[in-house]
């Protein structure tokens, strides 16, 4: 071991703890970097793997009815690949122990080369000649216990029968598994039913015919042109409109999460590792200051600007590397755990994380290049240093009588005090950096409890402000006006509210959208449309009543002409102002007067389902009712639909928030720690002074640590400013179609972020106390000349 070795293991045990919450911030930002990329990376590997194995087709489209003939003409189109007809039906679930009916999707199965194959985990596939034996998909025999041989009733175009499980099955159209409509998956009230396509056909009068289509996409397709032309055949026979993968329900989820991921990992990892840059930066800058005489002295024994360069850098190295490692192992870790959070969701044969060497060696190379940046300059400067200069002592600071001494003699403050004030504002850039590194300790961590806030916003305003109805009821297909007096006669009913959802496509210039429009009461009292001051808004006669956001996608602003293309019945095209507009932060909805949708529509008074509003005390008989109504679809329980919601965010969330306080509060201890240590460094013989002057103890860590304090203080506006930008930042950054984060921070989530931080300097504060006690009065004060 050389000399300098040698003098560089003695320099990391002297700043020993300095080095240790630089390293830990460090840490911070590769563990955030490790996990998000991981992660990403395992989703992205097993799901494209899982699709290809079982041929996930690039484009889906549903009909009324189409005769089987017609797949012909659809595999003609040029760039159409594969072909697949199949019958989707969705039905009402009777489960024995659920009081409440659940929704179901019934799937012919495709064969063993089919489209959207299917992987058997337990038990077998339906055999031949037996109509009632159906596989279900895996969540939903999860939250159930199902094994193959149990068995429920479904009711299947009007009529009840039993369906006998004899396996459970993984699709890729289903890996994310959320019924229709809905915003969150619930695996109780919602299960895939794969059963044989002539037992499905038979119970549907389907035979000979289908009514869904799948296509996998010859290479270098032009997508656009083969939707065109699917639509072009399918429009006869009831399409509503072929979408792309992208589009598709489970994929889009699973896509979004992925995104996110990307999102989390470039955005946070910047913030930790540029606060270390700026603490490695202050470290050594105030280490090369002190060490200026042995400086001179290596570069007199013969050592070059380049050894004592290297010196230097290698310290710098060793904290770097370090964090590095340990961020790496805890971000793997992290990575494992947020995988098998991930695994409750997403349903793949396997799902496993990876420690993947290429993050960790982006993170080590991210990592190592931001704190080279941040010491380049105090390095090249010890360096550069002339020998003769470097073993005489620095210039004292140039001090002139300012506005803080001025105060001082006018007794303002008391003599430790002026102390405080007068370091602080005598070194601006110091003092200003020490609050920036705070601030953004707290921005993170306001950022983090914002998350909690915002999500119970949502539920505030979605579920108790604007639904108020107890159960959501939807129709296997449009009805009259007298399936809602029949609802009204159910045990229990207190109120109906009848709606129209038809399935449209909005063009305004060039944007099209595809989307359904919702025909409601002029003046709807159990599925309220709330404006940005949660004040009702009421439909007008000839009109429509469109999301901020929609209308946003479409380009389009109050009072504008949409032309609306109705893709079911006649399929009428309209032109229609926007006469109101509504924020939501759930989907794109639109809403039109129910009068006016029926007879744009020209089909009379129809309904695609209602809103009920029911004694609590007949929930029972009501379920019992629905679940024997035939004309029932689905029925959904505000409550239920509240705790599933709940229920799917809770993990993930909490996790995350749980992360992020920790790191935040490692951010926080790492720059408050550092801070109180460089300056008892550089104001030792100052602090010594003052206890041989007969100051105590107490006196003297007043004057270190209440100018942290002091710093402190000034940095939670700072931060909360801070905090505010960074969960706009991130609400934008994380904003969907179906989804929007509002910036929502209640005054308690402020105090719990104060206290987290102020706690952070306590935990600094006491660390340092010893280090005050034990100040070596005769060692500092001797002197350098």
């Amino acid at each position: 071991m050389t000399a300098l070795d040698r003098k560089l293991a003695r320099d990391l045990w002297r700043i020993k703890g300095m080095a240790v919450a630089i390293m830990f911030v460090i840490a911070a930002g590769a563990a955030t970097f490790v996990m998000s990329f991981g992660t990403m990376h395992a989703l992205e590997e097993t799901r494209g793997a899982f699709y290809e194995r079982q041929r996930f087709a690039d484009i889906f489209a549903t009909v009324t009815r189409a005769p089987d003939r017609i797949l012909a003409r659809v595999q003609s189109i040029p760039g159409v690949r594969w072909s697949q007809a199949r019958i989707v039906k969705d039905v009402t679930l009777d489960i024995a122990g659920l009081g409440e009916p659940a929704s179901g999707r019934l799937i012919s199965l495709p064969g063993p080369t089919g489209l959207n194959g299917v992987v058997i985990r337990r038990g077998r596939a339906p055999a031949p000649g037996h109509p009632g034996e159906v596989v279900i998909n895996e969540a939903f025999a999860g939250a159930h216990d199902f094994e193959a041989g149990d068995f429920f009733h479904a009711t299947l175009n009007g009529k009840k029968r039993r369906l006998d499980i004899v396996g459970v099955a993984l699709s890729p159209e289903y890996v994310y598994s959320i019924a229709p409509g809905a915003l969150m998956p619930d695996d109780r009230r919602f299960g895939v039913v794969w059963m044989n396509r002539p037992a499905l056909a038979a119970a549907f009068d389907l035979d000979g015919a289908f009514n869904d289509v799948s296509i996998i996409l010859a290479r270098g397709a032009n997508t656009t042109d083969v939707l065109k032309r699917l639509d072009s055949v399918l429009e006869r026979y009831g399409g509503v409109g072929a979408i792309e993968r992208k589009d598709q329900t489970s994929h889009w989820f699973l896509s979004s999460d992925i995104d996110q991921l990307r999102t989390m990992a470039t955005v946070l990892p910047t913030i930790f590792l540029g606060v270390s840059a700026f603490l490695l930066n202050t470290v050594i800058s105030r280490l090369i200051a002190t060490e200026r005489e042995q400086i001179g002295l290596l570069k007199a024994f013969g050592y070059t600007n380049a050894a004592v360069g290297w010196h230097y850098l290698k310290l710098v190295l060793a904290i770097s590397v370090s964090g590095v490692i340990v961020g790496a192992l805890f971000g793997a870790w992290l990575g494992r755990e947020i995988t098998e959070i991930y695994t409750q969701f997403y349903r793949f044969p396997v799902l496993y994380y990876r420690f993947n060497v290429a993050d960790a060696g982006i993170a080590a190379g991210v990592s190592i290049l931001a704190a080279m940046l941040g010491v380049w300059n105090a390095i090249s400067r010890a360096a550069s240093i002339a020998p003769a200069v470097a073993m005489t002592p620095a210039s004292p600071t140039l001090y002139t009588k300012g506005l803080i001494q001025r105060i001082g003699e006018s007794r303002a403050f008391d003599t430790l005090t002026a102390m405080i004030v007068r370091q602080t504002l005598r070194r601006p850039i110091r003092t200003m950096l020490t609050v920036i590194g705070v601030a953004l300790s707290f921005a993170v961590l306001l950022m983090s409890l914002h998350w909690l806030d915002a999500v119970e916003h949502i539920v505030v305003r979605t579920f108790e402000h604007a639904q108020k109805y107890d159960v959501r009821v939807t129709f296997a297909e449009a009805r009259s006006r007298r399936a809602a007096h029949a609802l009204a006669r159910l045990p229990g009913v207190q109120a109906v509210e009848p709606y129209r959802a038809t399935p449209v496509r909005y063009r305004f210039g060039r944007r099209e959208r595809r989307e359904v429009l919702v025909g409601a009461v002029a003046e709807p009292r159990l599925d309220v449309v709330l404006d940005a001051h949660d004040t009702p808004v009421a439909l007008a006669e000839n009109g429509l009543t469109m999301s901020t956001k929609l209308a946003e996608l479409l380009g389009a602003k109050l009072g504008d002409v949409v032309t609306i293309e109705v893709l079911e019945g006649r399929r009428p095209v309209l032109r229609a102002p926007i006469t109101s507009m509504f924020e939501t932060y759930l989907g794109t909805p639109s809403y039109m007067r129910l009068s006016t949708l029926n007879g744009l529509m020209r089909e009379g008074p129809r309904i695609s389902g209602a809103y009920i509003l029911a004694d609590s005390a007949y929930f029972d008989p009501l379920n019992r009712a629905l679940k024997n109504t035939p004309m029932v679809a689905g029925a959904a329980f505000r409550s239920a639909i509240i705790n599933s919601f709940r229920e799917t965010l809770a993990d993930t969330i909490n996790f995350m928030v749980g992360f992020y306080i920790l790191f935040a509060g490692t951010l926080a201890f790492g720059v408050t720690y550092n801070s109180a240590r460089i300056s008892l460094s550089e104001r030792g013989r100052e602090l010594a002074s003052l206890r041989v002057l007969g100051f105590s103890t107490l006196e003297i860590s007043y004057v270190l640590l209440g100018e942290l304090a002091l710093l402190t203080l000034v940095a939670l506006p700072v931060g909360g400013a801070f905090g505010m930008g960074l969960s706009w930042i991130m609400t934008q950054l994380f904003e969907t179609d179906l989804y929007r984060i509002p910036l929502y921070i209640e005054p308690s989530t402020i105090g719990v972020t104060t206290v987290v931080i102020l706690g952070a300097y306590i935990f600094s504060a006491a660390a340092i106390w010893g280090r005050i006690g034990a100040l070596d009065l005769i060692g500092v004060l001797k002197t350098r000349e």
